[in-house]
């Protein structure tokens, strides 16, 4: 396993690379290979950013509220917020499969624009939303499918009202700490725990107007990510954490079998169509990609991906073998093209080992 990691280090030009490895709930491997910072090696206990492995602990908690009957996955959401465009068709479901048809406010000209000249500020609710609603619904609710970030961001607001206390504490009380997470902190800063894992980027190079022949790469570890997720669910955690996550969610630790399965089943295959209006995030759903509720199903195997700003990491689990594979990378100036683009190295190396602890059952190629 060591020798595929270094290997994938140099094909993929990578700065620094944390995995574990668990089997039927034994640690069978921990290691850090590479750089934090010129003379910093990375190590086991480094933290860095999550991004979307918070939309499976909102999932987990919206669930949660349905196994107390406290709502039901096809409620509506003019029950909370009757203001938004459809709400009385957009159901709770819709919002975690990423099926209700919003737009997402990434996608804004504005937003990106305002982002790209300062990656350090924070988007509020009402500010993201705002950017979501500048473009008409994508499609009707339902109908199609489409990788939005206001989905997880709208979803997670109504879970506070829901649960009646911010967003962070409810996610603390309720799934971070039944998990076993220690390591696992939202935070509306930019704040990073020591020891932290360093990130370092080249995708601000055409939004800032530097031409592909000047050398450019940035320190990113410290630029907000309050801004890709729900308010209160921007969390930094470690590689322990991301182990422990695959294996709870994975497993349905905290949820009842029904909604352990409409969390994790494969029932949007062959869902979705890619058209103009949301290009680029809307596809039909395959074996190899399909959403449940704020997991992707690969396979046999349910994982989160998230790459942002620098950072890629993966949490993934075999049910059938009770595999976990967690892994997070860094990147060097080579892994990004001319256009600032760069590959989800940690979601690569992930389909490396996992095909070779589970040959028969190996993770789909990407």
């Amino acid at each position: 396993m060591s020798t595929r990691t270094r290997e994938a280090m140099a094909s993929e030009h990578l700065k620094a690379v944390i995995v574990q490895v668990s089997v039927d709930d034994q640690i069978v491997t921990t290691q850090a290979f590479g750089d934090s910072i010129t003379g910093v090696p990375a190590t086991t206990d480094m933290h860095f950013r999550n991004g979307a492995v918070a939309f499976e602990y909102v999932s987990t908690l919206l669930l949660e509220y349905v196994d107390e009957g406290k709502v039901g996955l096809d409620d509506t959401i003019d029950r909370w917020m009757p203001d938004l465009p459809e709400a009385n068709q957009v159901t709770l479901r819709m919002l975690a499969n990423q099926t209700s048809g919003y737009p997402d406010y990434e996608k804004d000209p504005g937003w990106n624009a305002s982002y790209n000249a300062n990656p350090f500020q924070v988007f509020d609710f009402d500010q993201r939303l705002g950017y979501a609603f500048d473009s008409p619904m994508q499609f009707a609710p339902g109908t199609n499918w489409s990788y939005s970030h206001t989905n997880f961001m709208i979803l997670g607001q109504l879970l506070s009202e829901i649960g009646g206390a911010p967003l962070d504490q409810l996610l603390h009380d309720k799934v971070l700490a039944p998990m076993g997470l220690t390591q696992t902190v939202a935070s509306s800063s930019s704040m990073v725990p020591d020891p932290a894992l360093h990130a370092f980027t080249s995708e601000r190079r055409v939004a800032l107007g530097i031409p592909s022949t000047t050398p450019f790469y940035e320190e990113s570890t410290y630029w907000n990510p309050v801004w890709g997720t729900p308010m209160g669910a921007a969390e930094t955690t470690d590689i322990a954490d991301l182990t422990k996550t695959a294996i709870a969610v994975g497993t349905g630790k905290l949820l009842s079998q029904s909604s352990y399965h409409a969390m994790t089943d494969s029932s949007l295959i062959g869902f979705g169509s890619a058209q103009p209006q949301c290009a680029g995030s809307c596809f039909t759903q395959v074996d190899g990609y399909n959403y449940g509720l704020g997991v992707v199903r690969s396979g046999s195997w349910q994982l989160q991906n998230p790459l942002l700003s620098g950072y890629s990491a993966t949490a993934a689990y075999l049910p059938s073998q009770k595999i976990a594979i967690s892994v997070a990378a860094t990147f060097q100036p080579e892994a990004f093209a001319e256009d600032g683009a760069y590959p989800n190295a940690s979601d690569k190396l992930f389909r490396q080992i996992g095909a070779y602890l589970a040959p028969t059952d190996r993770p789909p190629s990407k």
